[in-house]
């Protein structure tokens, strides 16, 4: 049975930084191309960055540079740095996980969310 199963989040101070973490289990890792999306309140769930097990990353175009997602594959984990927060990055963030994934296609494989609020 795979398992996404994320952690790091939290309430953090405008301008403040958090590494999320996903951690997988159940699946190759290194076969899965691993991403993040976020749905905040009232909103749609959004794509905003994957890697490949090679380390090869793609963001979405409305991925600010602030962004980061990273890999260990020998952890099983993917990970999210995410700086300069602001408090319209408050949202659940999701791990998500499969063989083919595009910003529009994620894969079958979903963590339960982790809450990101920010706020003074």
């Amino acid at each position: 049975q795979v398992q996404l199963v994320e952690s790091g989040g939290g309430l953090v101070q405008p301008g403040g930084s958090l590494r999320l973490s996903c951690v997988a289990s159940g699946l190759a890792f290194i076969d899965h191309i691993m991403a993040w999306y976020r749905q905040a309140p009232g909103k749609e769930r959004v794509f905003l960055a994957m890697i490949n097990g090679g380390g090869f990353v793609h963001y979405s175009d409305s991925v600010e540079d602030r962004f980061t997602i990273s890999r260990d594959n020998s952890k099983a984990t993917a990970y999210l740095q995410i700086d300069s927060l602001s408090p319209e990055d408050t949202a659940v963030y999701y791990c998500n996980g499969g063989l083919n994934i595009d910003g529009r296609n994620p894969g079958p494989y979903w963590g339960q969310g982790t809450q990101v609020t920010v706020s003074s």
